[in-house]
């Protein structure tokens, strides 16, 4: 069977369910984009910033993730200062954001505010997908009333203000009570379904039951399965338990003697996963877009999965612990 997650190839270009869009099975995450170095530990310039996504508007990247909230909307800057010098939106190319809070304000007027600020920062007449970002956070009646953000976001997918919309969160079991409401188009997971994480799996059967489209971000899990032997010792932002760690490092050694690297397997094991429209990787830098395509492109073998599969760790060691939808 010809692999589909190959840049340029037979399958590359794949529609998104429950939006009419079509985007490439890899997308360039816009979260490190405007420096943030609190997560990433270091900063970007604009500069920098700036010349990833003309990178990636000039490689077989078709689609790009960000967020109001990235750097105080500084991810939004740079693109639309990308697209300004590239002389505008490329055919066929998506750039998707996500709606944030102001402080602790997630109304329904601060959902409007944050879709009319991201369109004048992309510089974007129409946004084709903006998600609900975070509500995990907030409380649920709150995000959920009359006029709250979840009603407020519909309203404008309805009257046209914005295309399809989305839902994109951490902790699987808030996100799992916002699927259940059935306004949504799309899921986005982060950090919860990788090579030692898969606490996403009830909810992204529950979206693909839904016919929704589910994109795949954060597959290094914050780093630790792109990086070397004691480079990294947190998950997902997290301190990494000891027996994650472990499999980490037994992936590691299996993937070496298999020739190729963690973050390789790392990537190759979202893109090979046919549930997922797209994988969102964040970068920030202009030679790591080349980098990612080729790691998306290298030929690796279905026995590799299979032995790392064998060392998923617990569930108890996964960022939320298994539950019944």
């Amino acid at each position: 069977m010809t692999a589909r997650h190959v840049p340029g190839g037979a399958g590359w270009l794949r529609p998104l369910p429950g939006t009419g869009l079509t985007v490439s099975a890899l997308a360039l995450g816009g979260s490190p984009l405007g420096g943030m170095p609190e997560n990433y530990g270091h900063d970007v310039s604009p500069e920098l910033g700036i010349d990833t996504v003309r990178a990636a508007l000039q490689s077989d990247i078709r689609f790009i993730d960000t967020s109001n909230g990235y750097s105080g909307g500084e991810s939004e800057r740079r693109i639309g200062a990308a697209l300004t010098a590239a002389g505008g939106l490329p055919p066929g190319y998506v750039i998707a954001t996500k709606v944030d809070p102001e402080g602790g304000d997630y109304s329904g007027e601060r959902v409007r505010r944050s879709v009319l600020e991201s369109r004048s920062r992309l510089g974007l007449d129409h946004l084709p997908l903006v998600h609900l970002h975070d509500p995990e956070f907030h409380e649920f009646d709150d995000l959920t009333s009359p006029d709250g953000a979840v009603e407020a976001l519909v309203e404008l997918r309805d009257t046209g203000a914005v295309g399809a919309i989305g839902l994109a969160g951490g902790r699987v079991q808030e996100i799992a009570r916002y699927l259940a409401l059935g306004v949504f188009d799309v899921l986005l997971v982060h950090n919860r379904w990788t090579l030692v994480d898969r606490s996403a799996g009830a909810i992204i059967a529950e979206a693909r039951a839904q016919g929704m489209g589910v994109l795949n971000a954060a597959v290094y899990g914050g780093g630790i399965l792109a990086r070397g032997p004691g480079d990294a010792a947190s998950y997902g932002y997290r301190p990494a338990p000891p027996a994650l760690l472990e499999a980490v490092d037994a992936m590691r050694a299996v993937c070496a003697r298999y020739g190729t690297d963690l973050r390789t397997a790392a990537l190759q094991f979202s893109l090979r996963d046919e549930r997922f429209a797209a994988t969102i990787v964040g970068m920030s830098r202009p030679e790591r877009v080349a980098q990612t395509l080729a790691a998306a492109a290298a030929v690796l073998p279905d026995d590799l999965f299979d032995e790392l599969e064998t060392l998923v760790p617990p569930s108890d060691t996964w960022l939320d612990a298994p539950f019944d939808n």
